[in-house]
Formats: structure tokens, sequence, C-alpha cells
């Protein structure tokens, strides 16, 4: 049997504004904070987590918070992030909201396939809403501002632009053993997107990729994303996709212990930085369902040194 990712994990972007961050991810568009931490590798900066409901793998979207300037769009990039919801009369409910609360939003239109509607939050960070049709399961959050039949169910598709897309297909279709579906014209008028899938496919399970080579090279900042990571069950099929990349010779990581999953980070050819995580253990590890997000978590190995992180971070409210 071939080995297989089972869709988006998760996206983690960056935002050098962390209470506006939370403020416009739980309040305006109704994501449920679901880990309050630290980046494990700079803990001078939150690591915070939003996801639907149940805090299920592929909702969740995630923050560094950074002192950084605002990015330059390009190339070399993931450019935009989808978001699934339900119906298409979720996108027209989005679309009235947006307009509302004054979100930069575009028309609903018809990309790769799925009715969608972009909007960017206020560090320009870019995203596209998908109707999924309900294909997904939805958990939805009680308490969001958001009614239970248009909330985000979670991630995906995801977009990368690339300047030259031959060694990254190649990585795709014969290292992570993605399949090529479909293409299409990019929205913007720049370059062609190629659509891969993974697992059983479907918007949860798709990487996008356009091909742009007039476009600058993009440089990371606040509104940008770090990187996207693919979905594996558990630890044992986490060690196969690590056994997979050295037989390919591609430099990795290694197997890094993130707590809540475990993690392997590799760059594909443009250089946009992959992770490959675990759907297991999952955000109820280290604190009730019932309460997540609500207070600092840290994992065990930065517990000692938790007086010294809590004082060098900024209050978030």
């Amino acid at each position: 049997m071939t080995l297989q990712l089972t869709g988006i994990h998760h996206l983690t972007a960056i935002t050098a504004n962390a209470p506006e961050n939370l403020r416009f991810y739980t309040q305006t568009l109704g994501l449920r904070l679901v880990k309050k931490t630290v980046n494990q590798d700079d803990t001078s900066a939150y690591h915070l987590f939003y996801a639907d409901g149940e805090a299920t793998p592929g909702s969740d979207l995630t923050f560094f918070d950074w002192p950084v300037g605002p990015e330059r769009r390009g190339t070399h990039s993931i450019a935009r992030t989808g978001l699934r919801v339900g119906s298409k009369e979720s996108l027209s409910w989005w679309k009235e909201r947006f307009d509302k609360l004054g979100v930069r939003a575009g028309e609903i239109a018809v990309v790769g396939g799925y009715d969608s509607l972009d909007f960017e939050d206020g560090e320009g960070q870019r995203f596209r809403l998908v109707n999924d049709g309900g294909a997904t399961p939805s958990h939805p959050w009680e308490k969001s501002p958001v009614p239970a039949e248009h909330q985000i169910r979670g991630l995906g598709p995801i977009t990368l632009s690339v300047p030259d897309i031959t060694n990254t297909e190649a990585i795709l279709l014969h290292v992570m053993n993605m399949r090529k579906v479909s293409d299409y014209a990019s929205p913007d008028g720049v370059g062609h997107v190629h659509v891969f899938a993974m697992g059983e496919g479907g918007p949860a399970a798709e990487l996008h990729v356009a091909v742009q080579p007039d476009l600058a090279v993009a440089r990371q900042g606040a509104g940008a994303v770090h990187h996207v990571a693919f979905r594996v069950p558990d630890v044992a099929a986490l060690h196969e996709w690590t056994e997979r990349l050295k037989g390919f010779r591609m430099p990795s990581s290694g197997e890094v212990e993130r707590y809540y999953f475990r993690s392997l980070y590799f760059r594909e050819p443009n250089g946009i930085l992959f992770e490959i995580a675990t759907d297991t253990p999952g955000f109820a590890v280290d604190e009730p369902m019932e309460t997540l997000g609500e207070s600092l978590s840290l994992p065990p190995f930065l517990e000692p040194k938790r007086a010294s992180i809590e004082a060098g971070l900024k209050p978030l409210v």
C-alpha cells in the first residue's frame, strides 16, 4: 500500500500584533483559541492556536507573534490559505458579515472548482473561504459569535506560489505521493494553478501551486505564512515518512517532539517550509477539552521556566 498523507494538518502564520490577532480570529472569524503557548524555539513569542470547537486535526490555524514589519508579497511562498465552510449560503453570510465589519473581501466566485470568497485580516494575511458542500464533519464551538451552520470547518486548500513548478511537482508526486488532479487560471490573472491531492482528496486535502515566474521573491513578515503541515495518523506513520525522506536523501529536521503532535520539517525545492505532523495526541493532552486555551500551556520541558516565560510575555488583552 502506498504511503499517504491524509490532508492538511495545520498552517502557521506570522502576526506582529497578538492582541488584535486574538480579537480578529475569535471575534470576527469565530474560531476557538484552543492553545495559548509559546514558540518552543523562541519562548519570548506567543504561539496561538485557533481551531474548531473540538480542536480537530485539519482545523488548526496558528500564529507566531514576532515584532516584525509587514511581509513583501511574492513567489517562493505560501500565498493564500483556504478555510472551509459548509454551503454557498454560508459564503453569502460571510460576505455580508465582512462588509458590515469592514473586513477587506472580494466577491463570491468559482475558483478551482469551488465557490469561494477571498478576504484579508488587518495585517494582510490572505484567505479564501471555500464551500466544501458539507463534505467534511462540522465541530462547532458553542461560544462562537458565528452561528453553528456558518462556522469555519477547517483548512484547505492551501495555495503556494512558485516561479517554476518542475522540481516542486517532482517532490509532490514522487516523494510525497500526491496526485495531480486538475489545473485552472489564477483568479488574479497572474500565472496558472496546478492542483495536487492527497489521501481521499477534496478541499481539506488539496495543495494548489500557482506558477508565477514574473513575481519578485517574497520576504516573510507580519501577514505572511511561515509553513504548512500535512497530516499523518500517528508516530508510526511519521517514522515511515522520516525513512522515506532519508531514502530520497532529502534534508530534514529529523523528528521533533512538539508535545501536542510530533513533526518532521523539510523544504521543497523553491524553499517553502513543509511539515508532516501527527494527528495524535492532540491539544487536550495537557488541559481539559472544556477549558482549552484559557491559560498559558507549556510543554513539560519548558514548565520549569514558566515564571520567566510568563514575565517576558506581553498581555493579550
